[in-house]
């Protein structure tokens, strides 16, 4: 996804316990996000869910498939 680019989730590549946390932040498949911005090196990724905003680690946003629009 580029910066300012809405989607819906539509997978978590990974076991309970990362699906888990991710619903723990309100990230889960059916969701609508909004990437603000990212580094180019393994750096947080800011993601906009809800009204909230949420960074993750670069490992953890790669295992979250998202259909853009």
């Amino acid at each position: 996804m580029k910066a300012r680019q809405k989607g819906k989730i539509s997978e978590i590549c990974g076991g309970t316990n990362l699906q888990g946390r991710m619903m723990g932040l309100g990230l889960y498949p059916g969701r609508e996000i909004t990437k603000l911005s990212h580094f180019a090196l393994k750096g947080p990724v800011a993601v906009k869910v809800g009204r909230g905003v949420v960074a993750l680690g670069h490992g953890v946003a790669a295992k979250i498939i998202v259909e853009t629009e």
